[in-house]
């Protein structure tokens, strides 16, 4: 843990911020890191000295290839206690719900497709064993699409670890907070807050609440970043400075641990004789992070028309493609709407991208019944979508005044390639086979009569 002088220098010095979690951070996406949790654990003038302080290893991890440009190549030195080559052989175990792509285990639809929300587990269940696979796309091992999941959890890893080898998580909360102890730092998340870890950075899962539910999106291609605002100009959307990263924090423990890997779609297990998350100092640009949604600075229409969900947008990883992301990361956030002779709602459409929705809480304003928190849905690519029956109708005659959409927060991953459910989202109970039923009330009213 970082010592109070460590401490006290660092928040004079604007370096770190204390949240109301009780954690320390740092501010900015993407920036230039250094913290010690002891007073001089990082080397000075070089990376990888002779002798490092107190006795500890350096180690580099590098989340892009050496050659990157500068501006996307991303590295961290660590300074810890052991290296993480010290474990014993990995054995293959039980993924249990959890896949990778490519998979074909239902054949895939181009209906529309919608689910309630994962229920609590009712045994002993910690974060990892409680992922379970929804739908994805792409090859995790030709780095390219995602893996969608949600999650259930009710017990604290306190002697297991994981990484994830196959690509980027980005958590998002729906009920109960995480606790994330990283080799960067620890890191509290909790509903309308999301965290991202970077492929291969090692954590465990606590359980302050008790429990705990929510989404994860498992990019496999290149990192998420926030987007470049074009038109919007210097500001809106999300702000740099609200990304925060924990403050160097290490584990010092000895036991018998397991170190639980996600390789190439499998899963994997090793023991180990200590805690991996014994990393005293750090520098660098590669490590997790976190972001409350309510900073969002949401772009609207002042005019007329609905905008289009880009304009939402809070991080993006692009592909190879300029202008086609392997996936976005976009919200729908209390907001103001004053749009005149418009159908204010999103408009019906299909669309090239597609699109999986959750919600975190509240209702969401295309869909007035059947979307749940906690539930998702999945439009996949010229798929028909909009607003159902009872929204179009209220939303047709309604008196276009000034209206603030409050108490609800949405969102959606929109990938570039379709993605297709796995068994489990397509024979459980927790699919809707009902949901086209809600477009069914949307009756002719063309009258050629009438202007």
């Amino acid at each position: 843990m970082n010592s109070p002088e460590l401490l006290e220098t660092a928040l004079a010095n604007g370096h770190a911020t204390e949240t109301a979690d009780g954690l320390t951070y740092m501010s900015g996406f993407g920036n230039e890191f250094a913290t010690e949790a002891l007073p001089g654990a990082l080397p000075v003038g070089r990376n990888s000295p002779q002798r490092p302080p107190y006795g500890l290893y350096a180690e580099q991890i590098s989340g892009t290839p050496f050659t990157a440009p500068r501006g996307q190549n991303k590295r961290n030195w660590f300074y810890r206690i052991r290296p993480s080559v010290v474990h014993k052989p990995y054995r293959q175990i039980d993924p249990r719900l959890m896949r990778s792509t490519p998979f074909s285990e239902v054949p895939i639809t181009p209906s529309q497709l919608r689910w309630d929300p994962l229920p609590m587990p009712t045994e002993p269940t910690d974060f990892v064993d409680g992922i379970v696979t929804m739908a994805g796309n792409g090859d995790a091992a030709m780095h390219s699409g995602v893996g969608i999941h949600l999650y259930a959890c009710n017990r604290s890893m306190e002697d297991r670890f994981f990484y994830n080898a196959d690509g980027e998580m980005l958590i998002v909360p729906q009920a109960g907070r995480l606790t994330l102890r990283t080799e960067c730092g620890v890191i509290e998340v909790g509903p309308c807050e999301i965290a991202a870890i970077p492929r291969g950075i090692k954590f465990r899962v606590e359980l302050p609440d008790g429990e705990a539910r929510g989404y994860i999106c498992e990019n496999y291609g290149t990192m998420f970043r926030i987007p470049d605002l074009g038109p919007i100009g210097a500001n809106g959307l999300a702000y740099p400075r609200d990304f925060i990263t924990p403050v160097a924090a290490y584990e010092e423990r000895e036991g018998e641990f397991e170190m639980v890997a996600k390789f190439q779609g499998g899963m994997w297990a090793a023991d180990i004789g200590h805690s991996p998350l014994d990393v005293v100092a750090w520098h660098g640009n590669y490590a997790p992070y976190k972001y409350d949604l309510r900073r969002f600075n949401v772009i609207n229409t002042v005019s007329f028309d609905h905008p289009d969900p880009s304009i939402f947008t809070v991080l993006t990883a692009p592909s190879e493609i300029p202008g086609t992301a392997n996936c976005d990361f976009a919200i729908f956030p209390p907001r103001w709407m004053v749009a005149e002779n418009t159908f204010r709602p999103p408009w019906f459409h299909r669309n090239f991208m597609n699109e999986f929705m959750g919600l975190i809480y509240g209702e969401y304003d295309a869909k007035a019944e059947g979307f749940l928190p906690g539930g998702c849905s999945l439009h996949n690519c010229m798929s028909g979508h909009g607003p159902d029956a009872a929204t179009y109708e209220k939303m047709t005659t309604a008196e276009l005044k000034p209206a603030k959409i409050e108490g609800t927060m949405a969102f959606m991953f929109e990938t570039r390639f379709v993605c297709r459910p796995t068994k489990f989202a397509m024979e459980s109970d927790l699919w809707q086979g009902n949901y086209f039923e809600v477009w069914q009330g949307l009756g002719k009213t063309f009258n050629p009569n009438a202007r």
